[in-house]
């Protein structure tokens, strides 16, 4: 359409070549504003569709996309809405402009977003005063455009319910970012302040009865709140919604464990309550769980959710679809029935894209978790039938509420790395602009679903730790091992070392470690016992490098990065000098092939901090134990696996709530259900030590 305007303008006349730059300027002076407020509303249906389901998709095109079309879809508004207030300043030059007028209110419901995506990153939530701000201006100026318009027509009076459409969306928006930001999400979860027994009233009494000659002392009465277990056992549960149960029991924890994510702490009752019942369970339902309450918490972080799942939130979405719709209504009445013009159609394809946009976000607000929490709770014909048809919607626009995370670990391997095996387009060209190091290690880097055998290995390793998690100090120790107590367990001493060193030291030393003793047991025999072991073993490995080289921040503090690029440089060294090697065994048995009777820090010194032969010695301890402690290699497998999900515990624990919170936009991450995890077996330093007040009660003799 657009190019038919531009041609007919250039061509309807002749015009001389050096003409075709100002003819050029005043077509696209013409079709500015047209051709914005078109990529406005493009850019809306992109970030309903997509914004939400990067919770559930860890794609490398889907981030960037969603990144830019969000950075994209509040400027071209404010863009547009700069034009539209220039132009009526003359509203006499354009004849259509009293139509034109009527595209500034859908530019405030364009700036104030879809409902599945409010920020981008939890950093956006910060921003929530400029957006408060500019609500205001963005208003002041939408007004002006349509009083400068306004001739008492018709067709004025039908921009009226779009700004008030447009007022609730952006408020919406404004609220939900203030309360994903770190300060209210905070002060949303604060209980009110206690004050305690009184302490004054108490003294004033014992006083006084001293004074009267009595014999006064004081007993003590603990207050404290009974332990509930089985939440789910008596709910009212609808047999056709998927996950009823673990819906139910997601969303009563999910109100208890939020405050995780605000650095807070759990109370006693709480602490037993949650480990008392994760404890009885097997380790799909407590992963189901899990992903219930981090999808919950990334819907309240990163949408409009707190807002839409409310009573007000409902009335509002009401309110702001009767007004665009009686809007369009009114429009197509009062619109002359001239001859068909470009202003007219854009008009009409606006409200189209304001009326989709509306029935699609009550489609993925009927979709969603909450709404499948209450059909549960109402066991009848009449919600059977509305699940039905909602799972029509589900299917024809591949919504599902049970999709909560990508289910998938991010994989690096140091090895893989150092071969540069991995073929890359127009290397050169990366290489010349600068950009190849930007995404040198984005090439290597892998996903991997999370398998269901690691998955319970993770849990029964955490239940059975949880066993032991009965008082702060405990859950300290619990939370400081990485690795070293599956070696103690398994009475593996010469290994200690491996363990003492910094944290990320230790997962270099075991990443190589694992490595080569990967490809020197490996065979092609794919029923060997130790198999699963070994891919176990290897997942882990690659998922904690990954962390330590693309997520440094989840993980305690460290020199990891230089440990990792001096390491990568002395493998790099070797695999020239060795005669360059393109497979990653073949590099794996010329590494383990070299002598390491002398420790490396004696011949090299402590300047680089490479690990590479320090792991090749480690690699070799750890093939030892097979003839000194007569291992078969199931047992030597099954003990490395232990030791991985030991670091990657340690590593959970001490990521801090706000980081997690980070990586549920991204897919989500293993490392956080692992910590969330956690916390519901006891294993967190993050619950208060008493049991309650203690009542004081006189005691008068």
């Amino acid at each position: 359409m657009l190019l038919a305007v531009v041609c007919s303008l250039i061509y309807s006349r002749e015009i001389k070549s050096n003409d075709i730059i100002p003819a050029l300027a005043k077509v696209w002076n013409v079709l500015e504003l047209r051709i914005l407020v078109l990529i406005s509303l493009s850019l809306q249906i992109v970030l309903i569709v997509f914004g939400n389901r990067r919770k559930h998709i860890a794609n490398k095109w889907l981030q960037p996309m969603v990144w830019f079309t969000y950075l994209s879809a509040d400027w071209v508004a404010t863009v547009a809405l700069g034009i539209l207030s220039k132009d009526s300043k003359n509203p006499k030059l354009d004849p259509n402009f009293i139509i034109m007028a009527s595209w500034a209110p859908f530019l405030l419901v364009h700036l104030g977003g879809p409902d599945t995506i409010t920020a981008y990153s939890l950093e956006d939530n910060e921003l929530w005063l400029r957006h408060m701000l500019e609500l205001f201006y963005q208003l002041a100026v939408a007004i002006y455009v349509v009083y400068s318009s306004w001739n008492g027509s018709h067709l004025n009076y039908v921009t009226i319910p779009v700004v008030v459409a447009g007022i609730i969306k952006y408020g919406e928006r404004t609220w939900s970012l203030s309360y994903g930001s770190s300060q209210k999400f905070r002060e949303s979860i604060l209980p009110p302040p206690d004050p305690g027994p009184n302490y004054a009233k108490l003294m004033d009494d014992y006083t006084a009865k001293k004074a009267e000659g009595y014999k006064v002392s004081f007993g003590e009465v603990i207050e404290t709140t009974p332990i509930v277990l089985g939440h789910s056992q008596g709910a009212i549960t609808n047999d056709p919604i998927p996950d009823a149960s673990s819906l139910h029991d997601g969303f009563y924890f999910f109100k208890i464990f939020k405050c995780l994510f605000a650095d807070l702490i759990l109370s006693f009752q709480d602490h037993k309550s949650s480990q008392g019942f994760f404890q009885n369970k097997t380790w799909d339902y407590a992963f189901k769980v899990i992903e219930v309450e981090l999808g919950l918490m990334y819907d309240m972080l990163y949408t409009k959710a707190v807002l839409t799942y409310s009573h007000l939130g409902i009335f509002l979405k009401f309110v702001s679809f009767s007004c665009t719709l009686s809007a369009f209504i009114t429009f197509f009445f009062v619109i002359d029935k001239g001859p068909v013009d470009y202003d007219r159609i854009i008009t009409f394809v606006l409200f189209a894209g304001a009326i989709f946009l509306e029935i699609y976000a009550v489609i993925v607000l009927l979709s969603s978790s909450w709404v499948m929490l209450w059909l549960s709770k109402h066991k009848n014909w009449r919600v059977n039938i509305l699940y039905r048809i909602i799972s029509r919607f589900q299917k024809c626009f591949k919504l599902s509420h049970t999709k909560r995370w990508s289910n998938l670990m991010s994989q690096f391997n140091l090895i893989r790395f150092c071969l540069k095996d991995e073929p890359v387009k127009c290397i050169k060209i990366q290489k010349f602009l600068h950009i190849y190091q930007f995404f040198e290690k984005s090439y290597y880097q892998r996903k991997k679903f999370v398998p269901e055998d690691l998955k319970e290995l993770i849990f029964e390793q955490l239940k059975e730790k949880s066993r032991g998690a009965l008082h702060i100090e405990t859950c300290k120790k619990l939370c400081a091992h990485r690795g070293d107590q599956v070696l103690n367990k398994w009475n593996c001493h010469t290994l200690d070392w491996s363990a003492e060193v910094e944290f990320d030291q230790s997962i270099l030393l075991w990443h190589i470690a694992t490595d080569l003793c990967y490809y020197s047991d490996i065979t092609d025999n794919r029923s060997c016992k130790y198999l699963q072991s070994c891919i176990t073993s290897r997942l882990l490995s690659n998922y904690m490098l990954y962390l330590l080289v693309i997520c440094p921040f989840m993980l305690p503090n460290g020199i990891g990065q230089i440990r990792f690029e001096d390491t990568c440089a002395e493998a790099g060294e070797l695999l020239q000098e060795r005669k360059y090697i393109s497979k990653s065994k073949k590099a794996c048995k010329m590494i383990l092939g070299v002598k390491t009777d002398i420790p490396p820090s004696k011949l090299k010194g402590d300047r680089s901090k490479s690990v590479l032969f320090d792991a090749c010695r480690l690699a070799k301890c750890i093939d030892s134990l097979e003839k000194e402690k007569k291992w078969s290699k199931e047992d030597k497998w099954e003990m490395m696996s232990k030791v991985w999900v030991e670091m990657l515990c340690h590593a959970a624990c001490h990521c801090r709530g706000f980081q997690h919170a980070k990586q549920l936009s991204q897919g989500g991450e293993l490392l956080t259900h692992v910590w969330l995890l956690m916390a519901h077996l006891g294993i967190t330093e993050q619950f208060q030590i008493s049991q309650g007040h203690v009542r004081a009660k006189l005691v008068i003799s």
